[in-house]
């Protein structure tokens, strides 16, 4: 270690900060200038990674949760030599690899998409419960790190009381964080917000705490090396750091602390631009220079962190060659392989919930794909997902050779620790609630379509026929935002979300098919409570027949020259296979019947397909338990979609069915009237 390289370094990660932000005329110097001690230290003399293969799965790991902090980690990255002069010169501007908030990019170093505050350590969790649940399965030497990132934002966060709580509960000693506490928030100083103690609440969740001066290199040493020696529990540094470290006035006096340093350029503030360059050691001329001391100091950096990888590769190669079945495992779970998979042989009674029918797959799942993470916000036992549990058992503290994740009453904190599994690699996670709290993870879930996660979402209780709990517990309006994603695309131009709701078991089993082997974006599947007649098979093969779902749509009935399309998803088809036999009977009408779990894929095959489902000369009717816009779309500006319009109500489900116009009579009469 070097006194006057290491100041220098963390000087110069101040600079390169204030001098992008000044540049873009946008963005967040203060926090960047407080963190630059801590980024150094740990990049140079602890964080484990190889310059030369940074996709290594066995990497350390930091998530950034401030992603307003960006600038901070392009500088250190910068240094590490992951980025060019001219991508942090470009900093916020069009076509540039260093956008505002940072997005995955593991070839630079970016481990997660942050900016919401607080999902971005959380994530972080998610990332040190699936490297645990390999260690568990592949050996101890499966040691590395995930480091984490928060800021004052982000303990706010109500998240954080999940991922702490978690994070604690379950001993996640590989779990690092580092607390950038400068008092100094957005628009107030934190003293104005909160009086709350963090360091024992942390403490109470279980963490070991220690708090240092954010400035003070040996403090920061002797709190990583602590915290990389801590076995039992996750480590908190709170560091007390000095929003806008280095700035200086106009007459060369400290300028720093202040509220106004944390979120517009320092020119902006009392603070003088060039004068603060000068404080911190950069040519003002040329203000994205590396200092050539640090540019020397880094480049022994990187050529020890080479080094250090490649005995730890040795180290591994050992392990391989003493484990050939194991390795190849351990490498078909990284490259999200698949073991051969049977659908069709996972039986299922008649007349089920699609929640029920799911339980029987995840229970299949559950003895056929071995690396499969199953999470449920205390609701196992009523979203069928304890048709997993049943065949493992739960993470807990110094025990991960189970399968389920137990996550507690935490939709969003669940599905951002999904997320953060997803993005470590090596596991498939699954997460289930009831749809209506949806709600309670969209956050998360926009993100997992950001990053382009496989994540699986199993959404229960799929429609007011909920029942006796009442409109709280009833989703109408969740599809309707679900299927938005749909439409949405990702930065591949893809679909950014898949969402299906399968029309009966044999459909489920074909779109828990679809979502297993999905691994470009998340898929959500949409179960019902309540048992549903299955749609009867054409063939007498009604799981073949499904498998028409896999192109997002297909015809459950087909006749010639037909007068009217019906079409639905989930429950509903059953209830238009009942309106359709009193239409064939009492008005002898010729029917087809859709069924469109997902408007998103059907869209994406071909016209032709397309118009044989639901043809562009014929009336369509829709049926959907929620809101109409549902199926709009699809049933065109010259059909008709029946769908509830308002809250439901507490009752018994088969009489919300009566109530509501969503029985067999009441469906072929709305039909008549449309025709008519």
């Amino acid at each position: 270690m070097n006194k006057e390289l290491d100041q220098l370094a963390a000087d110069n990660i101040r600079a390169l900060a204030v001098a992008m932000v000044e540049k873009a005329n946008s963005g967040h110097p203060g926090g960047p200038m407080g963190g630059a001690d801590y980024m150094h230290i740990l990049y140079s003399e602890f964080f484990n990674y190889d310059p030369s293969d940074m996709q290594w799965p066995f990497r350390d790991r930091f998530f950034m949760d401030a992603g307003h902090l960006s600038t901070l980690m392009y500088a250190q990255y910068y240094l590490l030599g992951n980025y060019e002069k001219n991508d942090v010169a470009n900093f916020r501007q069009w076509g540039s690899v260093t956008p505002g908030h940072p997005e995955v990019d593991v070839a630079r170093g970016i481990e997660n998409t942050s900016g919401p505050l607080g999902q971005g350590h959380t994530m972080g969790v998610g990332a040190a419960v699936a490297a645990n649940f390999l260690k568990a399965r592949f050996g101890d030497w499966m040691n590395h790190k995930i480091y984490g990132f928060i800021s004052d934002g982000g303990v706010q966060e109500e998240i954080s009381q999940g991922a702490g709580r978690i994070a604690g509960h379950l001993g996640l000693s590989n779990f690092i964080m580092f607390y950038d506490s400068n008092d100094v928030q957005l628009s107030s100083k934190t003293d104005e917000v909160t009086s709350e103690n963090t360091a024992m609440k942390y403490e109470s969740w279980g963490w070991k705490v220690v708090t240092i001066d954010g400035h003070d290199h040996e403090q920061i040493r002797k709190a990583l090396s602590d915290a990389n020696a801590e076995t039992e529990r996750p480590t908190l540094i709170i560091g007390k750091t000095i929003m806008g470290k280095g700035c200086v006035t106009t007459d060369g006096s400290p300028y720093e602390g202040y509220t106004e340093l944390h979120g517009k350029p320092i020119g902006d503030t009392g603070a003088d631009y060039e004068k603060t360059l000068l404080n911190l050691g950069a040519d003002v001329a040329n203000p994205f220079d590396i200092y050539s001391k640090v540019e020397e100091y880094y480049e022994g950096i990187i050529n020890k962190k080479k080094d250090e990888a490649q005995a730890k590769k040795k180290e591994i190669d050992a392990w391989r060659s003493e484990n050939v079945e194991l390795s190849a495992k351990l490498d078909g779970f990284l490259e999200g392989k698949l073991p051969n998979l049977d659908f069709s042989s996972i039986e299922q009674k008649d007349g089920q919930a699609t929640r029920a029918a799911s339980s029987n797959v995840l229970a299949y799942l559950a003895q056929n794909v071995e690396n499969m993470i199953v999470s449920s916000a205390d609701l196992s036992n009523s979203d069928k997902t304890d048709g997993f549990l049943k065949k493992t058992h739960i993470l807990k503290k110094g025990d991960f050779s189970g399968a389920f994740l137990q996550a507690g009453v935490a939709e969003l904190t669940m599905t951002a620790m999904a997320n953060g599994i997803a993005l470590h690699g090596g596991a498939i996670p699954v997460v289930a609630t009831f749809f209506v709290f949806s709600d309670y993870m969209k956050p998360a879930i926009r993100l997992s379509c950001i990053q382009e996660l496989p994540v699986k979402f199993v959404w229960t209780h799929d429609a007011f026929r909920v029942g006796e709990d009442g409109p709280t517990h009833q989703p109408v309006e969740q599809e309707a935002q679900i299927r938005l994603l749909e439409k949405l695309k990702n930065h591949s131009h893809e679909q950014s979300f898949v969402a299906l709701r399968p029309a009966d078991s044999q459909e489920t089993n074909v779109a828990w098919k679809m979502a297993m082997e999905n691994t470009k974006t998340p898929t959500g599947l949409i179960l019902s409570r309540q048992g549903i007649k299955d749609v009867p098979a054409k063939s007498g093969n009604r799981y073949q027949e499904a498998l028409g779902a896999e192109k997002g749509g297909y015809l459950i009935q087909e006749v010639a020259d037909p007068d009217v399309i019906l079409i639905a998803n989930g429950s509903e088809v059953a209830t238009l296979v009942a309106a359709t036999k009193l239409l064939e009977e009492k008005e002898g009408l010729k029917v087809n019947i859709a069924s469109i779990p997902s408007e998103g894929i059907f869209r994406q095959q071909s016209e032709a397909y397309q118009e044989k489902v639901i043809p562009p000369n014929k009336p369509v009717f829709g049926l959907t338990a929620g809101l109409p816009v549902n199926l709009e779309g699809l049933a065109g500006a010259n059909g008709k979609v029946f769908g509830l319009e308002h809250f439901g109500y507490s009752a018994p489900a088969s009489v919300l069915d009566e109530k509501f116009g969503f029985t067999g009579d009441q469906v072929y009469k709305e039909v008549m009237d449309f025709l008519n």
